[in-house]
């Protein structure tokens, strides 16, 4: 059998662009047949994986700089700047069978996934077989001069992180993690388009008798309440982790705080759309994940007040209801919600908790109970 987390939140931003396209505009999806505003997976992701990793105490990179850090560590270390730098790409020359690929300034052709503490394991592998780098160094066809499985096993390192969300690397297929949380792209519950701000800046040095911007300019932004979904498979996790429920139960937890917590960052310091879910649902569920996406394939309408939250969070409750109607309530072990408007009891989302706190942690119980027995 295999559980799941799955994590729904509605979230109000106001004028921001959290995340651009290639020329600056906020993301877009068209759903429904209306235009809505969208946040890509992988920049909220990175800012979940991110928080993660701060709470846990354990960093990883996803980076194309090994070589370039491993060159540094040894430069740092006393190593002559061409031998260092050699013994730099040889780490990479000599992981796998046939190597990693560099490209121009020292970086590797492919991103990689690892734990920050592998620099400094790699720059002991590099003085370990010092000898052997110098002697190879002014080769034209030097080869591996590092012991590849030595390599090898120092990327293949996991951090929770890595557990959590994956890694591929052709190269290294032994490396390859199946990640366990998926994280959906946001969209606007209504309909929603990009705005244009025209801007200017002044020169703070201008005589008084001169008039004029220094610079002026447009830029795009947008606002809207946005639908958030992830899930993670709860049994892939414990399986990455080697077992160890505790420190899945840990991992889970972080996850599901950053999901409901953190923000993406661009532009943050022009518009600090710093704001929070007004609704969190999560759900502990058998055999599958299920996201609550469609319940704003009809966009909403704004409420009497003007705005798009409150008939969103009606929203997702009726679709939330009607899809349990039709499974039966079935494989699910857990359900409930956490709403900056407690009045509207919003039954179709399971019991009411009155922080996401509270709620994340009955969750947590009902997957992974502090008994360590996962049920």
């Amino acid at each position: 059998m295999t559980l799941y987390l799955d994590l729904s939140a509605l979230q109000s931003v106001p004028a921001a662009n959290l995340n651009r396209d290639d020329l600056g505009s906020p993301k877009q999806v068209r759903y429904g047949n209306a235009p809505r505003i969208r946040v890509s997976s992988q920049s909220w992701k990175r800012v979940i994986r991110h928080g993660v990793e701060q709470d846990l105490g354990e960093k990883a990179a996803r980076t194309r700089m090994v070589p370039v850090k491993v060159k540094q560590a040894l430069q740092k270390a006393g190593w002559p700047d061409d031998l260092a730098e050699f013994a730099g790409s040889q780490v990479a020359a000599s992981a796998g069978k046939k190597g990693i690929g560099t490209e121009k300034e020292g970086h590797t052709s492919v991103l990689l996934f690892l734990p920050e503490a592998a620099i400094d394991e790699l720059a002991a592998v590099c003085t370990e077989h010092r000898e052997a780098l110098e002697k190879g160094k002014d080769s034209k066809k030097p080869g591996q001069l590092l012991p590849p499985a030595q390599i090898e096993e120092i990327l293949k390192r996991r951090t929770a992180s890595i557990s959590l969300l994956g890694r591929m690397l052709a190269e290294l297929p032994d490396a390859n993690v199946d990640g366990a949380a998926q994280v959906a792209h946001a969209f606007t519950t209504h309909t929603a388009e990009p705005q244009r701000d025209y801007f200017t800046a002044v020169d703070d040095w201008l005589g008084e008798a001169e008039t004029g911007s220094a610079h002026l300019d447009t830029a795009e932004f947008s606002a809207g309440v946005f639908y958030r979904y992830a899930t993670v498979n709860i049994t892939d996790l414990v399986k990455n982790l080697e077992g160890d429920t505790k420190v899945a139960r840990t991992v889970l937890a972080a996850f599901a705080e950053h999901f409901l917590l953190s923000l993406p960052q661009a532009k943050r310091n022009s518009t600090a759309p710093h704001t929070l879910p007004d609704l969190a649902y999560l759900a502990v569920r058998e055999h599958r994940p299920l996201s609550l996406a469609a319940a704003f394939e009809t966009p909403v309408t704004a409420d009497l007040q003007g705005g798009f939250s409150a008939s969103s969070r009606r929203a997702l409750a009726a679709y939330a209801h009607e899809i349990n109607r039709l499974t039966g309530n079935r494989s699910r072990r857990f359900h409930g919600h956490a709403t900056i408007a407690p009045d509207e009891h919003l039954t179709g989302l399971g019991e009411a908790r009155d922080s996401y706190d509270e709620l994340i942690e009955a969750a947590l119980e009902a997957a992974l109970p502090q008994s360590g027995e996962q049920q």
